[in-house]
Order: C-alpha cells, then sequence, then structure tokens
C-alpha cells in the first residue's frame, strides 16, 4: 500500500503515520522492519531494492520517505526543479512505476511539506495511492481541532478559552497540545476557563513568541503588530520578547545549518537543545520555510535594536514596534 501525506501541518501529518504503524501488526516486530529514506538523497535502484524487500518474521515492512515529492516541484514557469537528483526528465515517472508495483508486504508511505498541484510525481500518483493532505488549521477548524482534543482528553473547555487560545498559540498543533496538557494538569479535571490560559502567560507568551516570528519573517505586519501589542499589554516586558525573538531566530540559523549537513532529527535536537518536541518541530519547519539571506538580515537587526535599547536610544516598547514595522516592510 502507497500513502502519501503532505502538508504544513507537521503535527497532523505525525500522527497519521503512527497511525498507518498501529495497523501494520506488533510495534515490536515493525521496529526492526522500518527503513526511514531521505527523498532528496535516495536513488531508483535503493528505492527498489528496498520496497521489494521481504519483512523479516513480521506480515509487514514499513518504508517512509521523506521529502521525495518536494524534489521534482516546479520552479518559476512550470520547470521542473535542477537538482543533481532531478537531471533526467523521466526520473519522476519511473520513481512512480516503482511506487506502484510494491509487494502487498510493504507499505510505502511518502512524507512532504506543502507542495503544489503541478507536482509530477504527485500527478502521477494521484489515483494509485491514498493521498491526504493536511493544511495548517485556522478560524473555526482550528476551534473545532481543540474540541475534539479536549474530548479524547475527557476535558472540558470554555469558548472564551479556546479563543484565547486560538489567538496567542496559532496554527502550530505541536504548540497547542503542549499548552492543553498543561491546562488539563493545572486545572485537575474541572474546566478550563480564560484565567486558567492566562494563569499560563509565560508559556502562552513563548507560543506566541513562534508565532510573531512567522508573522515578521513573512512581513505580515498587522497580525506581528497585533501580537506585539497582546504581549506588552500582558505584561511581557521588551527586554524579554527581543531575547526571546532573537533566540528564536538564532535557533532557526542554527537548525537551517544542521539540515544542511545532513544531519539526523535526534542529533539535530540535542544539538539545539530543544527537549520540548513542538519546539523542535516548529524551528525545523520555520528552518525549511525561509532564506538564509531573510533569516540573517531580521537577526542583524535584532541585535541592532537590542543596542539601541541598551544605549538609551529608544525606549524599549517603541523600539520594538519600530523594529516589527520595518522588519515587516522588507521584502
Amino acid at each position: 500500500m502507497l500513502h502519501i501525506l503532505f502538508g504544513e501541518d507537521d503535527y497532523s501529518i505525525h500522527q497519521a503515520v503512527d497511525k498507518i504503524k498501529k495497523g501494520l501488526g506488533s510495534v515490536e516486530l515493525l521496529e526492526t522492519n522500518t527503513t526511514v529514506l531521505e527523498g532528496h538523497e535516495v536513488t531508483l535502484d535503493q528505492l527498489r531494492t528496498i520496497g521489494q524487500s521481504m519483512p523479516f518474521l513480521a506480515a509487514k515492512r514499513l518504508v517512509i520517505v521523506n521529502g521525495l515529492l518536494a524534489r521534482f516541484e516546479p520552479k518559476g514557469r512550470g520547470k521542473p526543479a535542477k537538482s543533481p537528483s532531478a537531471k533526467e526528465p523521466e526520473l519522476w515517472q519511473a520513481l512512480a512505476s516503482c511506487l506502484t508495483n510494491l509487494p502487498e508486504s510493504t507499505a510505502m508511505v511518502l512524507v512532504d511539506s506543502k507542495i503544489g498541484r503541478n507536482n509530477p510525481l504527485l500527478k502521477e500518483l494521484t489515483g494509485k495511492a491514498q493521498v491526504k493532505s493536511f493544511p495548517m488549521l485556522r478560524g473555526d477548524a482550528l476551534k473545532q481541532w481543540v474540541l475534539k482534543y479536549m474530548a479524547g482528553a475527557r476535558g472540558s473547555i470554555s469558548q472564551q478559552a479556546i479563543d484565547l487560545l486560538v489567538k496567542l498559540v496559532g496554527s502550530d498543533l505541536w504548540v497547542m497540545t503542549g499548552e492543553l496538557q498543561k491546562l488539563l494538569a493545572f486545572t485537575g479535571g474541572r474546566r478550563i476557563e480564560e484565567a486558567d490560559v492566562t494563569a499560563l502567560v509565560s508559556s502562552a507568551t513563548e507560543a506566541s513568541v513562534f508565532v510573531m516570528v512567522d508573522a515578521i519573517l513573512e512581513s505580515r505586519a498587522g497580525s506581528a503588530q497585533q501580537l506585539l501589542q497582546d504581549l506588552l499589554e500582558r505584561g511581557a516586558s521588551p527586554a524579554y520578547l527581543l531575547v526571546m525573538l532573537a533566540r528564536q531566530v538564532q535557533l532557526v540559523l542554527r537548525a537551517k545549518g544542521l539540515k544542511a549537513q545532513r544531519m539526523s532529527e535526534t542529533e539535530m535536537q540535542s544539538r539545539l537543545g530543544l527537549v520540548a518536541e513542538f519546539a523542535f518541530r516548529r524551528t525545523l519547519e520555520q528552518a525549511s520555510r525561509y532564506s538564509l539571506e531573510r533569516l540573517k538580515a531580521v537577526y542583524h537587526r535584532l541585535l541592532e535594536t537590542d543596542l539601541a535599547i541598551k544605549t538609551g536610544r529608544y525606549d524599549g516598547e517603541l523600539a520594538l514596534n519600530i523594529l516589527v514595522a520595518e522588519l515587516c516592510q522588507r521584502q
């Protein structure tokens, strides 16, 4: 069976992969029959050999390929990506043939981030595989997800608390899950209220910083300014927010460098010092979405703002507002 899972919501993709694993039998036996490949470097022969291999002392084997579809993403005016792995125009066709002729014992899962509708490999495999897309949840869809999560956790939450959570945390379900788990522990079985979300202001602040970094890097001035004002009104100091912003951008820069070295995720997480899974996943996602030039420009501007505050050139709150406005004007 061939599965294709793609989209910006890597939390839901992770959950979908876990569901597939559970449907393949014994977890212990599956561990010895699981292979994870990196799509940007895997060859056709490797994929064919591993895909056709029989499982050891089990009924099924699992092969997960990360980033294979992205390897064939069109660039510019529909032209194929010019990467060493995609020089042959027919390579994606050969891969499609290989992927659709797997033995019954092999479950192949292609995992990717956001993929366009014109991706040739995706178009070829559509109708021949179980394809699921996972866009970021927003608005009412995100609120419904929170309600569903709470029902699964046998908890209760008020609409006002949901509205505040969605406003502070945004669409990152890794962050949202962490916040809901903390709230469930904090409330000890009673209904979660808006005041409970406010009580966990430090965690909510950290989650909002992730969202604000996204807004700044994407030049979404309105969202970035609103998040900044919300955080300041909730008592976060300008110095703290500047440190948190600089720390996150620095982490994203480091993650981008480690990814370029093709380091394993386990080693990357250790090197970055990110214990929380949601923080690590969000940092990886940001490293993939933004260019090195954009990240460096933002980081240097953060350092300049820090110096301006420390030398008394600007008041902290004013400096942050100027910083966000300037960064969101840059393309």
